[in-house]
């Protein structure tokens, strides 16, 4: 596999990462949305690995030599064995799902997530979590991979627990439905994201987004939207070392007296 990965042809600036794809849906295109839902992700081997260094992370100057740390599973035990006093919860997703990017982006790197979804390495998108994702392209083609076994929110030292998934997933196009940016859902909350270089202005677009979800959802005006963002949504940073930082306004269901049925019901 290292000899063959080696001869093979990569282009230039495109990433580091092996994805998956791209997968055409059909019936999708350029103005309808893609839903997707992650019915199942397992580990295909019963280990990972995490990697730090200099120059590498949320503090480049942490460090002054790099290291490579292998993680071992035990599998029905759902831990990642990180020494002999600690264990890891498993929670197996994937860093990176995607549609094809608008013509205006021409290429895209894998590193920097964006518009089309990417490497937004959040942890909540494991088994029974939904993405959704603007349609840019006929047959949206969707790519995935990047996958983790585990990590924390932020990712702080440039990697989670890589290793290799087996996901599966449904598409579910819907028509003329518009986002700007993705959006996600999990059988606990609505997700909301803020996607910027800086670090500030994610946390305002994530403020956005979620007050257009409140308002479109919930009738709620800007003012109502805005004051129960403040008093009742959580927001984290979710990814802060692809070059595009992430946070996402985690919106509890149980706010709300009622919410549509979802779909996952483990």
């Amino acid at each position: 596999m290292i000899a063959v990965t080696k001869k093979l042809p990569r282009p230039k600036d495109g990433g580091t990462h092996v994805l998956t794809g791209p997968v055409y849906v059909d019936g999708a295109e350029p103005g309808d949305m893609l839903e997707v839902r992650i019915l199942d992700l397992k580990p295909r081997v019963p280990y990972g690995g995490n990697g730090s260094g200099p120059e590498r992370g949320v503090v480049p100057d942490l460090l002054a030599k790099a290291d490579q740390k292998i993680i071992q599973f035990d599998v029905q035990r759902n831990v990642a064995l990180f020494n002999k006093e600690i264990e890891v919860p498993l929670q197996p997703f994937m860093g990176i799902m995607a549609v094809a990017p608008p013509d205006h982006l021409g290429k895209v790197n894998s590193t920097p997530p964006g518009v089309y979804g990417g490497n937004l390495d959040l942890k909540d998108l494991s088994k029974g979590a939904t993405l959704f994702l603007p349609v840019h392209q006929p047959g949206a083609q969707f790519v995935t991979g990047d996958g983790h076994a585990g990590q924390g929110d932020g990712e702080v030292n440039g990697t989670a627990i890589e290793t290799s998934l087996t996901g599966t997933f449904q598409f579910i196009v819907h028509k003329g439905k518009h986002l700007e940016v993705p959006r996600a859902e999990t059988k606990a909350h609505y997700i909301a994201m803020g996607l910027d270089k800086d670090l500030n202005q994610a946390m305002k677009r994530a403020v956005r987004e979620t007050v257009m979800f409140l308002m479109e959802t919930r009738g709620l005006s800007s003012t109502d939207a805005y004051s129960l963002a403040s008093i009742g949504v959580d927001f984290k940073v979710a990814e802060a070392v692809d070059q595009i930082n992430l946070i996402v306004g985690m919106i509890p269901k149980k706010l709300f007296k009622t919410n549509p049925e979802y779909w996952y019901k483990e």
